[in-house]
C-alpha cells in the first residue's frame, strides 16, 4: 500500500461514517458577536449567528480586553521573543499570572499557550516529582488529561464517571503510603453535568491523595468572583492543582494551573511542554488579565448567562426536544446518529443562518451524537426565538423522535 492510499483509506473511512469534520470558514466582526459571516466554498457569503462557540460570555469583543490588547500591542509589539526562561517573560505575563493566583485563591499561577498544553505537561511531569505516583482519573475526562496522564508513564486507575463509590474502591486498593493524585472537571462539556467535587476531596483527605481539577468550562463563569464551580461551593481551598483556560469565558487565549508556589515552580523547571515554547504574545496576556479582572466583578453578566442558558433549554424542552440538562450552561440535544446530525447541522446553517457543529464520536461515544448549544449573554431573545424555531421545524422535518409534552 502506498503512502497516499493509506491517507486515502482512513479519510475514507471517516465519510463513509457521517463523521468527517468540515472547517466553517466564518468571519467575526468586532462589536457584532454572535453574528457573523459564513463564506461559502463558492466565495458567496451568507450572515450567520454562531450558536456552538466557546467565547461563552461574549468577552472576546468587550472593551475592556480590546483596550489592553491595543495598548500592549502598540506599547511592545507582536510577539514575546522567546521562551519564558528566555527573554520571554514580561509584565505582562507576570500580572496575569498575579490575577489568576488571585481568583483561585492560590499562592502561585502559570500560564501556557492552551489549556490542553497545561493539562498535558502538568500530568505527564507530576509522575518525575513523586516517585511511584498513582493517577486515578475520571472516566470521561478530557483528551488532553488523558494524554498527559499517558504520557507520565506512571500507575493508573480510571473510575466511572461521576462515581465516589467506585473511586473508594479504587482508592482503598492502592498500598498505603504511595502518592496518589485524583484527577477530574467540575463541568464535563458534551453532557454539562457536573462532579459530585466535595465526596471527591473528602476521598482525598481520607486516602492522602493530591486533587487535580480542569475548571474549564466553568472559569469565569461560576462562584462570585468566576473561580468557577470550586469557588461557587467554596471548595478552593481543598484542591491542590486547578487547570483553566483563558480562550473560553475570557474570550482570549491560553491556559494555567494555579497551586501552590512550590508546585508552580517545580512544574516550571520540569516540564517541557513549559521550558520549550515560546510564550504568549504580550497583547494576549495583556487581554487575558483584563478580562479576568473585569470578570471578578462582573456579575450581572453571568447572571444573564445563565439565564439564557435556562430559556434556551426551557424552550427546547417544550418542543419536546431531547435535551440533556444537569444544571450548567451546556445545551446538548440529542441526535444519536452522525448522519442525521450532520445534515441538521448543514440544514440549520443554509437555511436559517443557524451555526452550530455536530459532535460525533470520538469526541461523544457512537450512538450519542448530538448538538451543542452554548448561549451567551449576546445571544438576543430574537436570537433564541429564532434558532428554537429553526430546531422545531427540522424535527419534524427529519421525522426525529421528541419526548412527550406534559400539559
Amino acid at each position: 500500500m502506498t503512502y497516499t492510499a493509506a491517507i486515502d483509506s482512513a479519510l475514507d473511512r471517516l465519510h463513509q461514517e457521517g463523521r468527517y469534520r468540515t472547517f466553517i470558514d466564518i468571519e467575526r466582526r468586532r462589536g457584532a458577536y454572535p453574528h457573523a459571516v459564513w463564506r461559502r466554498p463558492d466565495g458567496s457569503e451568507k450572515d450567520i449567528t454562531v450558536w456552538c462557540g466557546n467565547d461563552y460570555l461574549g468577552m472576546g469583543q468587550h472593551p475592556v480586553v480590546l483596550a489592553a490588547m491595543h495598548e500592549a500591542l502598540d506599547a511592545t509589539g507582536a510577539g514575546s521573543g522567546g521562551t519564558r526562561n528566555i527573554s520571554g517573560t514580561t509584565v505582562y505575563h507576570k500580572a496575569l499570572e498575579a490575577e489568576l493566583a488571585d481568583l483561585h485563591g492560590k499562592e502561585a499561577a502559570l500560564i501556557f499557550t492552551s489549556a490542553y498544553i497545561a493539562n498535558d505537561a502538568t500530568l505527564s511531569t507530576l509522575p518525575d516529582l513523586f516517585k511511584d505516583l498513582v493517577i486515578v482519573s475520571d472516566e470521561l475526562n478530557h483528551a488532553s488529561m488523558i494524554q498527559g496522564i499517558r504520557r507520565g508513564g506512571c500507575e493508573k486507575h480510571i473510575f466511572r464517571h461521576n462515581d465516589p463509590a467506585h473511586l473508594r474502591e479504587i482508592l482503598a486498593s492502592i498500598a498505603p503510603g504511595r502518592p496518589i493524585l485524583i484527577a477530574f472537571e467540575s463541568i464535563y462539556s458534551m453532557d454539562g453535568d457536573f462532579a459530585p467535587m466535595a465526596a471527591i476531596c473528602d476521598l482525598a483527605e481520607e486516602f492522602g491523595a493530591l486533587t487535580y481539577l480542569d475548571e474549564v468550562h466553568a472559569v469565569g463563569m461560576y462562584g462570585p468572583r468566576g473561580g468557577g464551580v470550586a469557588e461557587r461551593d467554596g471548595l478552593m481551598g481543598r484542591i491542590d492543582i486547578i487547570n483553566g483556560t483563558l480562550a473560553k469565558a475570557y474570550g482570549v487565549m491560553g491556559g494555567y494551573i494555579a497551586a501552590s508556589a512550590k508546585m508552580c515552580d517545580a512544574i516550571r523547571s520540569y516540564a517541557p511542554g513549559f521550558i520549550f515554547t515560546t510564550s504568549l504574545p504580550p497583547a494576549v496576556a495583556a487581554g487575558a488579565a483584563a478580562s479576568v479582572r473585569h470578570l471578578k466583578t462582573d456579575q450581572a453578566l453571568r447572571d444573564k448567562h445563565q439565564e439564557h442558558a435556562a430559556i434556551l433549554k426551557r424552550r427546547l424542552k417544550g418542543l419536546g426536544l431531547p435535551i440533556i440538562d444537569h444544571g450548567s450552561h451546556i445545551v446538548p440535544v440529542h441526535v444519536g446518529d452522525p448522519v442525521h446530525c450532520k445534515l441538521i447541522s448543514d440544514m440549520l446553517l443554509e437555511t436559517y443562518g443557524v451555526y452550530v457543529q455536530p459532535i460525533n464520536f470520538p469526541t461523544v461515544p457512537r450512538g450519542t451524537e448530538r448538538l451543542r448549544f452554548t448561549p451567551s449573554p449576546v445571544h438576543s431573545p430574537k436570537m433564541i426565538d429564532h434558532l428554537v424555531k429553526a430546531m422545531d421545524g427540522l424535527w419534524a422535518h427529519c421525522a426525529l423522535n421528541r419526548a412527550e409534552i406534559s400539559a
